[in-house]
């Protein structure tokens, strides 16, 4: 099985082609199944008519959170600025940076973009913690480095969701490199 070479995508009406539907929905029935009832909700009823933005904002309202953690890239100052007005209108948002504690990249003997001078290295793990010493009920990821994304996701307490990608070439748009023949001739 190859779901990114299957022409034929027979899932969409019902086939089971790895052959462990009945134990995947067990696994739906054992726990709380809020999130995917919550996301089918708003895919149905707000199928290509909002943002991302917009539907992040509408699915955090349905699951009733309160608090939501915004761990950004500092990179991203600006955009998370507005990010943060826009969801502090319906809730407590909590807004941490990458360089949260300033530690050196020294400290861990990490390779620097300027060798010459200090830098602060990017702390997911202080971004978490911060999160959730902030008891948060979800974590929107702006714009974290590969690595930095996966760090945080993995100390999160919060359910986590990703409202940018990092991608400094393509202005935070990896699927410009897919879209793109020209790009695809160079570098693929």
């Amino acid at each position: 099985m190859n779901c990114a070479l299957c022409s034929d995508k027979d899932c969409l009406n019902g086939k089971d082609c790895h052959k462990n539907s009945d134990e995947i929905k067990k696994l739906y029935q054992e726990g709380d199944i809020s999130i995917i009832e919550t996301s089918a909700h708003i895919e149905a009823e707000y199928y290509m008519k909002k943002t991302r933005i917009e539907e992040t904002i509408l699915f955090a309202r349905k699951m009733n959170y309160q608090k939501i953690g915004l761990a950004f890239c500092v990179g991203l100052e600006q955009e998370a600025r507005v990010i943060y007005n826009r969801f502090r209108e319906y809730f407590k948002v909590y807004p941490v940076c990458c360089k949260i504690c300033g530690i050196d990249k020294a400290d861990f003997d990490l390779e620097k973009i300027n060798k010459s001078s200090e830098e602060a290295m990017c702390n997911p793990l202080g971004q978490a913690s911060f999160l959730n010493d902030k008891k948060t009920n979800l974590n929107i990821i702006i714009g974290l480095c590969i690595g930095h994304d996966i760090l945080f996701t993995q100390y999160s307490d919060a359910p986590v969701t990703t409202l940018v990608v990092k991608d400094r070439l393509l202005a935070h748009n990896p699927l410009g490199a897919v879209y793109s023949r020209y790009y695809q001739m160079m570098k693929f």
